[in-house]
């Protein structure tokens, strides 16, 4: 049943709901994270409130983005390749590793953060399916 709606499902919807659920799960991340680095930083009242906020709506927003270039990026894949394998899901990991690292600079840390994402990328498709 799931591989059947999987077929059907267009890609933009598929990005549509990653970017929902893990642009959530960031927003949480930055929730607990936000108050913790404010009082490190020795903020209090309407400056500590104002970092929190940013705090969460950057950590959802990269986690946002990042999850829907993964969906986009898979489906896609899946869809030019006519397969559903695990090499669609270390493609996209792939190119989702390279993205984040590129702000770096380092070829290295591009070529370690792509390799990483892919490795997970595709033992977590791997895992979906057994």
């Amino acid at each position: 049943m799931d591989a059947e709606i999987e077929e059907n499902t267009p890609c933009s919807s598929m990005a549509v709901e990653s970017i929902v659920h893990v642009g959530t799960a960031g927003a949480l991340w930055g929730l607990c994270t936000g108050p913790y680095d404010a009082t490190k930083s020795g903020l209090a009242g309407f400056s500590r409130a104002s970092f929190v906020a940013k705090s969460i709506c950057k950590t959802s927003g990269q986690c946002g983005l990042f999850a829907g270039i993964f969906a986009l990026t898979r489906c896609g894949i899946q869809k030019y390749r006519g397969r559903s394998d695990v090499v669609n899901a270390a493609a996209a990991g792939a190119v989702v590793g390279a993205a984040i690292a590129a702000g770096t600079r380092s070829k290295k840390q591009v070529v370690g953060m792509a390799t990483l994402l892919s490795i997970l990328g595709a033992a977590a498709d791997h895992s979906r399916t057994l």
